[in-house]
């Protein structure tokens, strides 16, 4: 009887401890291979583009490229790639980003080994795996309710349009890029966005982009005006 080829695994973490952790882990579980090693996230996706591996391990916070840029990189060259961020972080700048880019599973690195080596295998399989701390946060979020109070005046074209952006997961910089405008001028357009929906963060005001249908997930083509 044929038996199943492991689950190939690449690694990106720039701490070695946190690696040697990982490796002994993934070595003595049966149908898991590790197949490399990154120390940062330029090499991170070398490495995925060089290995294909089945499953990514990658931590948020490595030098000369951050996990939201690799992951980015990553999905853009290979769209399929099963990625789980490995994080210490939990806060809603780092999660939510990451989700839209294309991670399909986030836990904190206070999971317990099984509840990792669980997530690989999740992953492994297409599906979403979250640790429940993000889960909670992310249900929360979607679970409010849609028609909040709005003030007085509607959301201005251009303050839907960084909207938009800020549901893509884009930062002020990249939003300024995106639009032809100045960084000062879309971060003045976030705090009025937050203020008029009553919202407290680019987390939630994402989560409202997406639950009203102002953004549907789909990246959208540089402006080529200015404004």
């Amino acid at each position: 009887m044929m038996t199943a080829a492991p689950i190939q695994i690449l690694i990106a973490d720039d701490h070695a401890v946190v690696r040697q952790g990982l490796r002994a882990l993934i070595e003595t579980e049966p149908g898991m291979e590790l197949v490399g090693e990154a120390q940062d996230g330029l090499e991170a996706a070398a490495m995925a583009r060089a290995l294909q591996p089945d499953v990514i391990l990658l931590d948020m916070v490595m030098p000369r490229q951050d996990g939201l840029a690799t992951i980015a990189q990553i999905t853009a060259e290979r769209p399929d790639a099963r990625i789980l961020v490995l994080t210490s972080f939990a806060d809603d700048e780092q999660v939510f980003p990451a989700i839209k880019a294309g991670a399909l599973g986030y836990l904190l690195k206070d999971s317990s080994p099984q509840q990792l080596l669980q997530a690989i295998r999740d992953v492994f399989q297409g599906e979403s795996s979250l640790h429940p701390t993000i889960a909670r946060k992310l249900v929360q979020e979607l679970s409010r309710p849609a028609e909040r109070p709005l003030a007085q005046d509607p959301l201005t074209e251009r303050e839907v349009e960084v909207l938009r952006q800020v549901a893509q997961g884009r930062s002020n910089q990249e939003i300024a890029d995106h639009l032809i405008l100045s960084e000062r001028t879309v971060r003045t357009h976030v705090s009025s966005i937050l203020d008029k929906l009553h919202l407290a963060n680019r987390t939630q005001a994402a989560l409202y982009a997406l639950r009203t249908g102002i953004s549907d997930l789909q990246p959208e083509e540089p402006h080529r005006h200015l404004s």
